[in-house]
């Protein structure tokens, strides 16, 4: 579970946000015992009663666990520390020197009921040590109850990868914003429960975790058209374009036409059909002055006239979002093709899609956004660790979204749910956040062994909870 609307920095943008504290005239220690004390109140609520252990590495992390090994000592509980290192000149140090429990090594501490994990938070760039990393998931497994401070230990803090992080960690306190690490990769597994601890470092970001849209009820005045006319291009598959164009009904577009060469097969009859046969007849439809968005991917096809049907869409300059097919069409040749677009457009790639459409190295994050500027167009970059990112550098990350998600005509669903927002949110990453957001509520809502069919029943529902 991850806070929600929480900003999302960087290592290096923590460190320069701490930094700014520190010109403010905060000093490091005081810093330090806001996060220990922070930390201390954690584990007291989870602990309730039960022995602890602390394992307290060589930086600033581990200062953070001696304020707490302090605290919590203090008020009572049984807690033993471990050093794992002399502790950095500095605050850590000076931490240090005020803890006067009891202290073990490593190698020669036993299991306890409670483990805290203050080790290495922030900022670890490169795999634990073998012999420490196995004491370490040793410990984590005897524990009844894990808490990590900051970042479980063997996280990569921008990027999620593993380096050596045990599974089974309950909480993780990150302190002042969330990481990255948090919430991409193994990451996104290995946190447990992520709590979010306000420590008085004020974190300038474009970047936050996905948050609850606030959905406006639709006025006095409002008719059909006010609320927006959202065109689903049918093709070789049409039940595909079928789940997108009722996932627009259910998710508040006033008007939604389907357009395909079966005008009269399947649907609700609330949906509107026409016919198009041929590029040409996609053409005269598209221009119709009433339409305010385009979906075009879902079961589109990969064939000359799939192809032709995507020189139509993107002709016209209306907002367009592209899955599926469409996705598979444009491949490597994505910021070519959009490139001289200057109508809004959305891309929601998963993974294998984003794969071939472009190349990049560095996190989900930086990935995505590197493709939303090269393509000049908003990417949802669906997944687990769903990334929505923005030409101009806006990034929202949804994690933990229902596993139950993975199954076929689930991201149809969530390209006419964008669609519906697209015209009532308008441009960039709000209508992504909110389509994100409606669509995982709708599956927790769903629940297990949910089909793409069964979204479409549970949509209203998490509408009514954004109002």
């Amino acid at each position: 579970m991850i806070p929600s609307g929480a900003p999302i920095a960087t290592a290096a943008q923590m460190r320069a946000a701490e930094e700014a504290v520190f010109a403010s005239g905060v000093s490091q220690d005081e810093l330090m015992e806001r996060a220990g004390a922070a930390v201390a109140r954690e584990v007291a609520r989870f602990a309730v009663g039960r022995p602890i252990l602390i394992l307290a590495g060589p930086g600033n992390n581990g200062g953070d666990a001696y304020v707490a090994a302090r605290l919590l000592h203090a008020e009572g509980h049984d807690v033993i520390l471990v050093a794992t290192g002399a502790p950095a000149p500095g605050a850590a140090e000076r931490m240090q020197a005020l803890w006067q429990g009891p202290t073990s090594s490593l190698y020669a501490a036993r299991p306890r009921p409670v483990l805290v994990d203050g080790l290495f938070g922030t900022g670890m760039t490169r795999p634990l040590d073998r012999g420490l990393a196995a004491v370490f998931a040793d410990l984590v497994k005897q524990a009844e109850f894990v808490l990590s401070i900051d970042l479980p230990s063997g996280i990569d803090t921008d990027s999620g990868a593993d380096l050596g992080a045990p599974r089974g960690i309950d909480v993780t306190l990150a302190l002042g914003a969330l990481k990255p690490g948090h919430l991409l990769d193994c990451g996104l597994e290995r946190c447990g429960r992520v709590l979010l601890a306000d420590i008085g470092i004020p974190v300038e970001t474009g970047r936050r975790s996905v948050a609850r849209p606030q959905i406006e009820t639709p006025g006095v005045h409002s008719h059909k058209y006010s609320r927006g006319l959202v065109a689903v291009i049918e093709g070789a598959m049409p039940g595909a374009a079928r789940l997108a164009a009722q996932a627009a009904m259910a998710g508040g577009a006033g008007y939604v036409v389907l357009a395909g060469d079966r005008p009269w097969s399947g649907g609700p009859d609330a949906l509107v059909r026409r016919e198009v046969r041929s590029a040409e007849d996609l053409t005269e439809f598209l221009g119709w002055d009433r339409i305010d968005a385009v979906v075009l991917g879902p079961g589109l096809g990969r064939d000359r006239r799939a192809e032709a049907y995507l020189r139509a869409a993107f002709a016209v300059p209306k907002p367009l979002v592209l899955d599926g097919d469409a996705l598979t069409l444009l491949g490597g040749d994505a910021a070519a093709w959009l490139e001289t677009r200057a109508a809004p457009t959305w891309l929601t790639p998963h993974s294998g899609e984003f794969d071939r459409m472009f190349a990049g190295q560095g996190s989900k994050i930086e990935t995505t956004l590197a493709a939303a500027a090269a393509t000049r167009a908003t990417i949802v970059h669906k997944g687990a660790d769903t990334v929505i990112a923005s030409p101009k550098g806006a990034v929202r990350v949804l994690a933990g979204a229902s596993p139950w998600l993975s199954t076929a005509g689930t991201g149809d669903v969530l390209a006419g749910l964008l669609a519906a927002q697209v015209v009532q949110e308008g441009k960039g990453v709000a209508p992504a956040e909110a389509a994100v957001w409606l669509h995982a509520r709708a599956a927790q809502l769903a629940g297990p062994a949910l089909i793409a069919d069964a979204l479409l029943m549970h949509i209203p529902q998490a509408v009514s909870e954004c109002l």
